[in-house]
């Protein structure tokens, strides 16, 4: 089933028909976050941590303590809104990384929650390989075909990925990686320079001589940097895909941490 995505920047209004979705706490003290956004744009109203209100709709992962909820009990909820988004067919939601923030939960742990749910939603990128199409094997002709200066350097469209000699997954994964916004700043407002500098110094040694500290470099490093993060994998591991030694699968939700390198 395919999804509509936005970029997970901050919004202020929807069209009438979009109700904005958020993470919340059983106490509906929206404080911070989507959860104030929620407040302050869309109609949320204190003391009320769960449903809809206005143009909201809130799904709790915090309990009325605002300690974190346990997954099992988030689903239930999630499932409440999978039926409320079926009812309620001529309406989209607008649903943002929730559990992922203050609640602590990584994407890979939430977004599979909302699989099967009907096609009138807007995910957040990061939720998409998560909800739609199975993420391809990591192979060489990927990293090959993708890091190139010719792809990397070109701003990200339809029509420069569809031209490209991958499978259909390969190219969802494609979209997914370029599109992802790591550098300077990721999507949360997160600094990820130092982490790139990072990858970039342990991947001169080995495999490329990237000019350090170049914007060019920087770019290549930001999209590696999404490939680790998404496939959970170090530089190592993709070393070794790049020289053909081994492919690697996709990940699963229950893998939840970046391995160190070694």
């Amino acid at each position: 089933m395919t999804y509509h995505y936005h970029d997970e920047s901050i919004v202020k209004s929807l069209p009438e028909n979009t109700v904005f979705v958020f993470g919340s706490n059983l106490a509906g003290q929206h404080g911070g976050g989507a959860a104030r956004t929620a407040l302050e744009h869309f109609g949320a109203v204190m003391g009320v941590g769960r449903g809809w209100a206005g143009q909201s709709y809130a799904i709790p992962t915090m309990n009325e303590h605002l300690q974190q909820m346990p997954l099992s009990q988030i689903q239930h909820y999630i499932d409440d809104f999978k039926i409320y988004t079926k009812n309620h067919p001529k309406n989209k939601y607008f649903i943002t990384s929730l559990g992922c923030g203050i609640a602590g939960y990584k994407v890979e742990e939430i977004a599979p929650m909302f699989k099967g749910i009907s096609r009138n939603v807007i995910f957040p990128q990061s939720f998409r390989p998560f909800v739609e199409k199975p993420l391809p094997k990591l192979s060489a002709n990927f990293l090959h075909t993708i890091f190139r200066d010719s792809v990397i350097l070109t701003p990200a469209s339809d029509e420069l990925i569809e031209e490209l000699p991958l499978s259909e997954n390969e190219k969802s994964l494609a979209r997914i990686i370029l599109n992802t916004q790591i550098y300077p700043t990721d999507s949360n407002g997160r600094e990820r320079v130092f982490e790139i500098e990072d990858i970039l110094h342990n991947l001169n040694t080995k495999l490329v001589d990237f000019q350090s500290h170049s914007e060019g470099a920087m770019l290549f490093g930001g999209v590696i940097l999404a490939l680790l993060e998404l496939y959970n994998i170090n530089e190592k591991d993709f070393i070794d895909v790049w020289q053909g030694e081994r492919e690697i699968a996709p990940p699963k939700p229950e893998n939840k941490a970046r391995k160190s390198i070694r």
